[in-house]
Formats: C-alpha cells, structure tokens, sequence
C-alpha cells in the first residue's frame, strides 16, 4: 500500500482524537452500505477533504486519484494499511461506504462478479440480428422521445394477458448491494449494468448469460445498443457510463472493449442516466454528487455542475460540450478560511429526448448549490442536436439552491441562505405529439406539479397543474414539497401517467392536464409507500412499482389494480447466487415480446435492498 496510498496518512488527522463509534447492528450496516454513495461522500468530505483537494499540501493525492484505485486496495488502507489511525476512527460501516464510494464499486465485486465463473453460460452465442428489425426496449425508453410506451405489436402482451403473469427466472449480481440497473432488451437480448461495475448480456428467454464487461465504477443507467461503423467486424456496439464519467463502447455481440471516453474530470462527476444515440451520436447526461454534504467547512464548495456531451459514436471524441452553468469562479472564503466557488449544480439526472423533427434534444436539470442559483437550474433545456447551442429553456422553479446537510444542527456556512426545496427534475421529458399535430414537452416536478410545454414556442407553457397538492399551511414545509414526481411518467396517445412520491398513481390528460384518475394503493392503515420510479405503460396497462418492492399494473382507464408481485422475497437464480428482491425507486419494467423484466433492491435509504433482476410471462 505504498506510493498513492502511501501519501494518506493526512486524511482525517485533525479529527484522529474521536474514538471509534460502537458496530451497528447488521440491520442498520445493510441500510448504510445501499446508500454507499450518498453517504461515502458525506464521510469523504468530513474526514478527508481537509487534506487531499487541498492545494497547500504537496505530495497529497487528489481527490480523483483515490478515486481510481479498488474498493479493495482503498478498504486495506483503512484498515491494515498507511490510513489504518484514521480509518481507526470510523466505524465499519463507513470504510466501507468510504471504499465503495470512491471506487463506485462494492468490495470483493470484480473478484465474483464476472461472467466466465457462472454456471449458466449461454451455450452458443450466434450473431446478433439487427437490434430495429424486432421488437425491443433500447435504453430508457422504447422509443427516442422518452414516452415509455410500448406497442401491443412489440410489447406482445395484452391487457387481458397481464394478471396471468408468472416469474419465469432469475438472475443475482454477485455482492450486489442495489439493483437500479433497468435492462435493455434487443434481439432477444438484455443488456443491463449494475452496481458491482458489471454490465451483463444475458438471453431474455431463458437468463442464461453471454458475457459480462467491468467497468471502472458502478453503471446505473441503462445501456443503449446501436449500429456502429468503422469498427471492423463490429456491427452493434453497446453503449453506457459510470460512476466515474466513464463512457463505453463495447461490441454487442462479445462485449469486447470498442472505446473508452472520460466525459468530465471533477472527482464526482458521474453519469447516473441512459445515453441516448441517435444517427452517429452519443449524447450523455453528467451529474455529480456534490451536493450532498458539501457542507463541511474543509471542502471548497462547490464546483461540480451538469453538462450534455455529444461524442461520436464510432471513436468516442467529443463533438460538443454544453455545461448547465456557467464555469464557477471563486467568490468568498468562509469561517475557516477555505475558498468558495460559483455557480455550481444543474446535475441531469435523465436520459434526454431526441426530438427530430425540430432538431433538439430536451434534457431536465437539477437545483443549484450555492446562492444564486442560475436560471437553468430546476428547468428543461432545449439545445440544437448537431452543435449543442441552447434553443431555449423553461424554469421551473427559481432560486433552489440546495446541499444535504444543511437543515439540521450541523448546518455551517458553507450552506445556502435557504436550504432547498430541492426540486431538481430527475424525470425524462416526455414529447408527445396531440390530435390536431401540435406537440408538448411533459415533466413533473417533486412537488407534484406537472407541466408542459410547447417546444413550437421556445417552451411557453402549454398547461401545468398541481398534481399533489401542498397541504395548507405546510408550503415551506421541506418534507411536504418532496411528494411528488421523482423518476418519472409513461404516456399513450392521450394521458400521461405518473407514479408519486407520496403514493399511488395518477393519469393526466396530454392535452389539458385536466386529472383523469389517481389511485391510491397501501392498504388502510399500512404503512407509507413511495411509487416514485418511473411508469411504464403498454395498450391499456400502466405499471408501477414502490418501496414495498410491490410491482404493479393497472388499468389506464380508471387505475384499478389488474396484477400485482411481491418483489421483497429470496430467489433461486439461475446463476446460482444468493440474490433477494427490496425497494424498487427509481427504474421501471421493461415489456417486449411477451416478457416483462426489471431489477429490483434499489432502496436509496434503508434496509429494503436487493440484487435481483426479474423475467416475468405468461405461463
């Protein structure tokens, strides 16, 4: 553990005199270690910002270089290594958050997690038919405009069909902690990352497995598969990041390493959505986890911000680059002297919408860090798909500046003035064109507004409406602006439906916004359950799933329940690893050809994880 670690003895050495925290209980460990990432940064910041990023020490390694070692290699530093005084200081738990946070994957996955030591290898691995020839869910949507339809054509399921639905099999992710990987399925294939930093080609009929690529971090959005030229025999290359902005290239059909392209160089930028790629591009979200905590008074805060990055999809160079804000500069130094930036934040948190026909690609953005925050945070974004300029952009909500960590007693003058309501728009803009021709971009917000918005008149409102509505008198309440839409909404030919934070479902008008439905789903007296993971929807079906691990499917004419699964269980799986469903919060099934398919485990807080991914069909 010499050289780079080597170089860590500093880290945590002004707070080396606290003595160790007392092992959680096992239920608690299981809790913290799925939020590895929202909480590792937390302990990074607190503990270890003093020293490394700080440009008065030499011979420090920088935040970004840690960030490229091992799980592994990080942990033994904590514990037997150069680091083991200050990782003396901190409990099981948060090495091992600390370790799986900067490395994006959890310790021991690399070792387990590869395809070659699965029992359920595929056979035969015959040539990939072409991936737009058959029916297929490529990427985070069926289609390029985000509306989360499936054809009854391609979905090869009827309404009828559904409450006969049966789990067909399962698949484990070896040491996996989080299954928010959503699998893509194409040519009878599903493509699907996961929090291990594998992403795995698996055949949808049967689960059995054709390879599997490392990445260098964890892969929570889903892969997208494309033609790709001037790649010798390479016909379709798979396409995805990680949580490192890292972008792939892989050949589809052996998962061979085509490119490797780094998008963004601040230490936690990472890409969290589905790149989108459409005639030779690949476009690509980054986000970043700043935000949540960089209320530590030893962390220069903030400089991370959202940006859309086009490459090209055959060699992986950048074409453009736009950046949500505007670089930050330094603006003050606070109580302990360290230096301050702005603006910073706009992470997007979504795979964009390809619009044709006008030429843009529409993307939502996440709230601002520091005072002020710009105009383009909390709002949808429209740029020109060849050159990246901004063609106009819609406001949500203004002045949102937002950092974890700054509600409570440990709120320091890092924090903003006004803390929140964080309102970023972490969902897909849906473009949906209406009876007449006329079209509207749709999205919603945590708070439970949805909007949308006339891409024809540079985004003027067409309609929005409160979805959720605020209690009287809670408006400034934090927690009662947070009930609302999250990870977004599916939409037919005439409603779009949206699964709430606050529970429960609703089905809104396209045209209007007028309400149609809303469903309420826990039972009387059970306790809250959020259903703020993306819908999706097929003829006649919309299918939602929540914190209980319960998916379900409902009628798109009055929201009653038609068919519902119990997620939150062991599974034998057919790669012969341990594996239990949890939480489901974030990603939605995907439906082709008969089979239904989604992960399940990813809590974000709490016990209720899983390492499962699900086939489903009628048997």
């Amino acid at each position: 553990m010499a050289g780079i670690l080597g170089s860590l003895a500093c880290a945590g050495a002004a707070r080396a005199q606290a003595p160790p925290a007392a092992p959680a209980p096992q239920a608690a460990a299981n809790a913290n270690l799925t939020a590895g990432t929202e909480s590792g940064i937390g302990i990074f910041q607190q503990r270890c910002m003093g020293c490394h990023g700080n440009p008065n020490l030499e011979r420090v390694p920088t935040p970004d270089t840690i960030r490229q070692l091992s799980p592994e290699r990080i942990y033994d530093a904590l514990t037997i290594g150069a680091m083991k005084t200050q990782g003396d200081t901190l409990t099981e738990d948060q090495r091992r958050m600390l370790a799986t946070f900067l490395s994006g994957r959890p310790l021991g996955s690399l070792k387990v997690g590869d395809a070659m030591d699965m029992p359920n290898q595929c056979a035969a691995n015959p040539l990939l038919s072409n991936p737009a020839s058959g029916p297929s869910w490529n990427g985070w949507s069926a289609d390029l405009t985000n509306t989360r339809f499936q054809s009854a054509k391609a979905a090869g399921l009827t309404a009828d069909q559904v409450p006969h639905l049966k789990l067909k099999w399962a698949f484990g992710y070896p040491t996996g902690l989080s299954a928010f990987g959503q699998p893509t399925v194409v040519s009878g294939r599903i493509f699907v990352g996961s929090d291990i930093g594998y992403v795995y080609s698996l055949d949808a009929g049967t689960g059995c497995v054709y390879w599997s690529y490392p990445a260098k971090g964890n892969v929570r959005g889903a892969v997208s598969v494309a033609r790709v030229k001037g790649r010798g025999a390479t016909k379709y290359a798979a396409y995805f990041g990680d949580a490192h902005a890292n972008v792939y290239a892989v050949d589809a059909q052996n998962g061979q390493p085509l490119w490797t392209t780094r998008v963004d160089d601040h230490f936690v930028a990472r890409i969290t959505a589905a790149p989108k790629v459409y005639n030779g591009v690949v476009y690509v979200p980054v986000s970043s986890s700043e935000e949540f905590s960089a209320s530590n008074l030893d962390y220069s805060c903030c400089t991370g911000r959202g940006s859309l990055v086009a490459l090209d999809a055959s060699t992986g160079k950048q074409i453009w680059k736009t950046y949500v804000v505007d670089a930050p500069k330094p603006t003050r130094k606070n109580s302990k002297g360290v230096q301050q930036y702005a603006p910073s934040g706009g992470s997007i948190w979504n795979s964009p919408t390809i619009d044709a026909r006008r030429n843009a690609i529409y993307f939502g953005t996440g709230d601002g860090q520091n005072e002020p925050a710009p105009d383009t945070t909390d709002a949808v974004m429209a740029l020109d798909l060849k050159t990246g300029k901004v063609l106009w952009f819609y406001q949500a909500e203004a002045g949102d500046a937002f950092m974890g960590g700054c509600n409570g007693p440990e709120r320091t003058d890092n924090c903003p003035s006004v803390n929140g309501p964080d309102q970023d728009i972490g969902n897909s803009p849906i473009l949906r064109k209406l009876p007449g021709g006329k079209s509207v971009v749709v999205f919603g917000m945590k708070d439970g507004t949805a909007i949308a918005l006339d891409p024809d008149r540079k985004g003027a409102v067409v309609w929005k409406v409160h979805a959720v509505e605020i209690p009287k008198g809670q408006e400034k309440n934090f927690m009662a602006r947070l009930n609302g839409i999250v990870w977004g909404g599916a939409a037919d030919d005439r409603n779009v439906y949206y699964g709430l934070q606050s529970g429960g479902m609703i089905a809104l008008k396209l045209a209007t916004g007028e309400r149609v439905w809303k469903a309420t789903f826990p039972k009387p007296g059970t306790a809250r359950v959020s259903n703020s993971a993306a819908a999706t929807a097929m003829p006649g079906v919309a299918f939602v799933a929540g914190t209980d691990g319960k998916l379900l499917a409902v009628s798109t004419a009055d929201g009653k329940i038609l068919w519902e699964y119990d997620t939150a269980q062991k599974f034998e799986t057919v790669n012969k690893v341990a594996a239990k469903g949890g939480a489901i919060n974030s990603i939605g099934p995907t439906i082709v050809n008969g089979m239904l398919f989604i992960g399940s485990g990813y809590a974000v807080t709490g016990s209720n994880s899983g390492n499962v991914l699900l086939a489903f069909s009628v048997q």
